[in-house]
């Protein structure tokens, strides 16, 4: 471990660093080399004794979070209680970025493939133990995972639950099922929340429908130079599921056109925004599908097939090629949805759509979860179910919740972001659960 540390708003921050195996279930090697693993861990004043909190970040692909004050939102809170690690997973942030540029090293496709695969959550939670025992020794912390990370805790619990004194989950309680029983159920939700705020902001369906109609037979570019489809410019309807940015995609439509010699374009002030709301990390857009795959023991051997991308031609609204202007048929904002058409588009993916075509048809992935070992599980958990998640399916969060002994509280006053849009409030209220 080498560490760095500094003093940051009256707190104690040390920046530490670990050289880990790239498959911890192998001997380092020439074929099997070491990576970099960041974590910074905070301490509030007067906090060095308390015990430790672990966060896993959602994702794959986003990094540990940064702010300016660790002392506000629900770093704040649990700086209350905890000296908190952000870890920045594996391929992420600080710890050996996975992107176009650092993959471009390996020969061809197949390599990066076979290392990208070594980037999922089993690998993560052997990481996490890595830092575990040089901070904490023998004794076991406490979790905090949000979305994927919950996906993380759920490893965690099936590899090393010896590690974990108590575990809070933040919209994320995975299923434990195949890859397209998840997204027939996140399109379902993607639909709901679609007409939940059409019926909201009435005009925005007919803007949508015409902006993707434009686009289907005019060029608009984005601000990084490739021209935006429709299938991405459908992309925006992330932000339906979120608590903060709904009302921002309202405002982002309530203006979108401009004329330029009598003919109608999109402004470069929308297109700036589209850009921003459809750019993702080169991780996120090829591992999404892959933290879904061959799940547990009984899924072993199956593949993932572009699951989204085939799914959207059975789910009503999500056809890819639909007339936007049909108004006989719904037309739906897309959520987290991988489509093949963005790894051809966006030019941060499209020195990876090789690699990423690998991994949607491979099938020797190693099982993340083990259902008898969670079903025997002894880990105190408290979970926050969002009622109407549209990434993480509340039916299946259920099944799993009631697998593993966890305390739940589902609630519709936030949505998937909930932990950060709430302040420290959803945190202290799963802090309660575990006291109670």
């Amino acid at each position: 471990m080498r560490t760095l540390t500094y003093t940051q708003h009256s707190c104690t921050v040390h920046e530490h660093r670990w050289d880990v195996p790239l498959d911890h279930t192998r001997p380092v090697g020439a074929d099997n080399p070491t990576i970099e693993i960041f974590a910074r861990e905070i301490i509030r004043s007067g906090g060095e004794k308390l015990p430790y909190m672990v966060f896993l970040q959602g994702g794959p692909g986003g990094s540990g979070p940064r702010q300016g004050d660790w002392r506000d939102g629900w770093i704040g809170r649990a700086l209350e209680d905890y000296r908190v690690v952000l870890m920045d997973q594996r391929g992420t942030g600080q710890s050996s970025r996975l992107d176009a540029q650092t993959l471009a090293a390996f020969p061809d496709d197949q390599a990066r493939a076979d290392y990208a695969a070594f980037f999922r959550q089993d690998q993560i939670v052997r990481d996490a133990e890595v830092i575990r025992a040089d901070l904490c020794g023998d004794e076991p912390w406490t979790t905090c995972g949000q979305s994927y990370g919950g996906f993380i805790t759920m490893s965690y619990l099936s590899l090393a639950p010896e590690g974990m004194k108590a575990s809070l989950i933040t919209g994320g309680l995975p299923g434990l099922v195949h890859v397209d029983d998840i997204y027939r159920r996140t399109y379902a939700a993607t639909a709901a929340r679609n007409k939940v705020y059409f019926r909201q902001f009435p005009g925005d369906e007919r803007t949508v429908r015409e902006i993707a109609a434009h686009l289907r037979g005019t060029e608009e570019v984005l601000p990084t130079g490739e021209r935006l489809s429709a299938t991405r410019f459908r992309m925006v309807g992330m932000g339906l599921g979120t608590q903060t940015r709904t009302d921002l995609l309202h405002f982002m439509l309530e203006g979108p056109w401009v004329h330029v010699n009598g003919e109608r374009r999109l402004s470069t002030k929308f297109l700036s925004q589209v850009g921003a709301e459809v750019a993702m990390t080169p991780m996120y857009g090829y591992m999404h599908e892959s933290i879904y795959a061959a799940a547990t023991p009984e899924l072993a051997g199956t593949r993932t097939n572009w699951s989204a991308d085939r799914l959207a031609e059975e789910a009503e609204g999500f056809a890819k090629d639909a007339d936007p202007l049909d108004e006989s048929m719904p037309y739906y904002l897309t959520g987290e949805h991988m489509m093949r058409a963005f790894f051809a588009e966006d030019p941060q993916l499209k020195p990876l759509a090789g690699m990423t075509e690998i991994l949607a048809q491979r099938s020797e992935w190693t099982p993340v979860y083990l259902p008898e070992v969670l079903t025997n599980n002894t880990v105190p958990v408290a979970a926050a179910v969002y009622y109407d998640d549209m990434f993480v399916p509340r039916d299946l969060s259920m099944d799993t919740a009631e697998l593993i002994g966890a305390q739940t509280w589902v609630t519709s006053e936030y949505q998937h972001d909930g932990l950060r849009a709430s302040g420290g409030k959803v945190l202290d209220h799963l802090l309660g659960l575990l006291a109670d």
